[in-house]
This record gives C-alpha cells, sequence and structure tokens, in this order.
C-alpha cells in the first residue's frame, strides 16, 4: 500500500499549456529577448528524434494539451513544421509563435495543408508602424516583412493572432494594433507586459502607477472591442483583481486567468530543460534525464507553486485566489518565487472569510454534444476556451459542461 504522502494519493493536473522554445537561433535582435537568441545560437538544442522524445512525453502526461513552438525563431529549424506534424499525430494542439519575419507562400502553404498539424500562429507585432517595431525589434525592414507574412497567412486561411509587448515607448499603440489586427483577420490579441529577464533584464519597464492605468484602460477597450476581436491581458493576473474592482460581474473574469506557471503551464527549453514559464529561470528539470511527468509531479519549484503560499503583499490580499501576482515579476525583484508581485501597486484590505471566486478541483466532463461544439473552435484558441468554460461551470457549482452553457457564457462574453 501506497504512504500516506506518496505521489498516488494526489492527483496532481496535468499542464493544459507547453511553451518550447525549440531553438535559439533567431533573425532578430529584439532588445527584450528573455532567451538572449542569436542568428549562430544554435548548438545544444535537440536533435530531431530528441525533440520526439519530448513530444512522447508531453502525450503521455496530457495528449490534450496545446503545445507553442517557438524560439528564438522556430522556422530557422528545417524540421519545425516535422515535428507539429508529429505532435498533431500524438493528438496535441499544436500553434506556433513566430517573429512574422519568414512567413513567405512556401512556408505558409505547407503550414496550411493538414498534414502540419499546425492549428495557428502567434504572430509578434509592436507597432501598427514600422519605426517603433524595426527599432524594438533590431533590423531594419522587419515590420514590412511581418506584415506581408500576415497577409500570406490570411490569403492561406492559417488562423492567427498578433501578439504585442507594451512598453513606455509604444503605450499607445494599443489601440491602433487592435484596428490593424482587425482590418488583417486576426483572431485575438494578446498584450504582454515585459519581464525583465534574459536580454531585457536590464530595462526600464513601465512603473506600477502606468502598469495600474494601462490595465485599467486595456478592460474598457476589451469591452469595447470584445464583440469583433478578443483582447486578452498576458503576464498581467492583476489585470482580475481591476476587473474585479470595477465590475465583479465582468465576463472577462472567466475568460482569462492569473498567474498559471507551474499550475496549468511550463516551458521547455531548446537544451531540454524544463522551468515553470519562459520568464521563470529556476530549472526543475532536464528531460535528457528524466521524463516530463516525472519533472511535472515532483520538482520541488513545481510543488511551491502549487502550494501558494504567498509572501509580502500577495499573502495578505483577498484578490490572490483569482490573481496571485506574476510569480516571474516577483522572483526577477525579489529572488523569492512566492514573494508579492513589485508591479502590482494595490495595498490588501485583508484576506475575506470566503474566497472571492469559488476554488474546486471537482473534474468537469464534456457532454459529446459540448465537445462537438468545442471542436469547431479554431484550435489556435481552442485550449483556452476550453479553460475558460470549465472555470465557468466551476463557479456555478456545475461539474458538466453542456451546449446550453456554452451559450450562456457566449452571450454573457458576446462571442
Amino acid at each position: 500500500m501506497p504512504s500516506k504522502n506518496s505521489r498516488e494519493d494526489v492527483k496532481i493536473p496535468p499542464p493544459f499549456l507547453i511553451s518550447w522554445n525549440i531553438t535559439k537561433r533567431c533573425n532578430l535582435k529584439c532588445a527584450h529577448c528573455y532567451l538572449d537568441a542569436s542568428e549562430l545560437a544554435g548548438n545544444a538544442e535537440l536533435s530531431t528524434e530528441g525533440a520526439k522524445a519530448v513530444i512522447d512525453g508531453i502525450a503521455a502526461l496530457n495528449p490534450q494539451s496545446m503545445l507553442i513552438l517557438t524560439g528564438g525563431e522556430p522556422l530557422m529549424r528545417d524540421d519545425c513544421l516535422t515535428l507539429s506534424a508529429y505532435a498533431a499525430s500524438r493528438g496535441i494542439t499544436v500553434v506556433l509563435g513566430t517573429n512574422g519575419t519568414m512567413l513567405d507562400k512556401k512556408t505558409v502553404a505547407r503550414m496550411a495543408a493538414a498534414a502540419s498539424g499546425v492549428k495557428g500562429v502567434g504572430v509578434s507585432l509592436d507597432s501598427s508602424t514600422p519605426s517603433y517595431h524595426d527599432r524594438f525589434r533590431g533590423i531594419a525592414g522587419s515590420w514590412k516583412k511581418v506584415d506581408s507574412g500576415i497577409d500570406v497567412l490570411r490569403e492561406y486561411g492559417v488562423d492567427f493572432n498578433i501578439q504585442l509587448t507594451v512598453m513606455r515607448d509604444n503605450i499607445s499603440e494599443i489601440e491602433p494594433v487592435i484596428e490593424y489586427s482587425l482590418k488583417k483577420g486576426a483572431r485575438a490579441v494578446n498584450i504582454f507586459f515585459l519581464v525583465c529577464t534574459g536580454r531585457g533584464q536590464d530595462m526600464v519597464d513601465i512603473t506600477p502607477g502606468e502598469y495600474e492605468t494601462i490595465l485599467t484602460r486595456l478592460m474598457d477597450i476589451t469591452n469595447v472591442y470584445e464583440k469583433r476581436i478578443m483582447v486578452r491581458a498576458r503576464c498581467a493576473p492583476h489585470f482580475l483583481r481591476i476587473v474585479r474592482q470595477k465590475d465583479p460581474q465582468s465576463p472577462l473574469l472567466s475568460a482569462t486567468s492569473g498567474c498559471i506557471a507551474g499550475t496549468g503551464y511550463l516551458r521547455i527549453t531548446p537544451e531540454g530543460y524544463v522551468t515553470p514559464c519562459p520568464y521563470i529561470p529556476t530549472v526543475a528539470g532536464n528531460l535528457r534525464e528524466a521524463g516530463l511527468k516525472e519533472i511535472w509531479e515532483d520538482a520541488e519549484v513545481f510543488k511551491i507553486l502549487r502550494d501558494k503560499r504567498y509572501a509580502g503583499r500577495c499573502s495578505a490580499c483577498e484578490y490572490s485566489d483569482i490573481c496571485g501576482g506574476c510569480r516571474a515579476k516577483a522572483l526577477a525583484r525579489t529572488s523569492n518565487i512566492m514573494g508579492e508581485d513589485p508591479w502590482c501597486e494595490y495595498e490588501p484590505k485583508g484576506k475575506p472569510s470566503s474566497p472571492l471566486r469559488a476554488v474546486t478541483t471537482t473534474e468537469v466532463v464534456w457532454t459529446e454534444e459540448a465537445e462537438e461544439r468545442l471542436s469547431k473552435v479554431p484550435g489556435f484558441l481552442r485550449g483556452m476556451v476550453k479553460k475558460g468554460v470549465e472555470r465557468y461551470v466551476r463557479e456555478k457549482g456545475l461539474d458538466r459542461v453542456t451546449p446550453e452553457i456554452m451559450s450562456e457564457l457566449k452571450k454573457r462574453t458576446g462571442r
């Protein structure tokens, strides 16, 4: 009989999202790169067969996960689409995270073929016009290549979204980029907030006050655009605290989440190291030495993140159950992965007697009809939609997803 504290006694939910830097090679010189990628940095990456073994491990851990193949620039690996096809053959939903400069017709035509396994593409774009983007990405003419690549994606019917990294110099670009994305046919716009790691560790980020102002404005922007395009804040978990303060009934509370590093998300480096997220350098293990399931369930850093014993203001915050702060920012500033988020200026008023959001580990069952409806959601968005629906169901005290529930949530979100 297993001991009381053995792994078999506790069911640890597998990650639903995995980001994999399949290479450090990159044809751009982005000022904020957490991987410190370069065109010649590729010696330590896994071979094709080694990469396929990693995919086997992902499939064994959670065959329904979403896998983001990124870099560096993933398309600098000749076997990028070979790996995406192999992952899809194992049941995994595959998306590609790219700087967009290599999206020519030949490449996108291969990507558009069902055999490639690619369900969508995330394209980095930091301005609606060339000047700032080219300067930030380090190569003149890169914006024009991205713009052309986006047109090719649309021509071949490949779902894509736009990834915008907010810095002080491009705060005014949020709405123009959303308008650009609408015009180009993007499915979503993800607004990322800089975590000062890698090549960006010495960069001056926006201040906590500016952060608060931008997130507050972003809530209004999201509500304005919600019926036309999905707009989401990323690496900004206290966006949920702001939403909750302004509108406790907002559908955005069910459409996004707090920090999921180490609880629903992990990152794999080109060399096979596993970390909680791309911005947390703490190594949980290496896939050359241990299986992904073993690392996910047994690594100390993952146990700490799942325990959610926060320090500083996060420990006393009444919004910790829906936010929890950015663990990467806490680690970068305080050297404590469970420390307070230094980019949140909210002063807690003390934890309430009951959580703001009901927390349950009840397994959610999908009816066959609901699964069929989910299958019609673009693969690029399916994992996020599924997570949001299941969270909504749990908050209602239910354990089953039906088409009626999905229709109800769609009415709330306008999508």
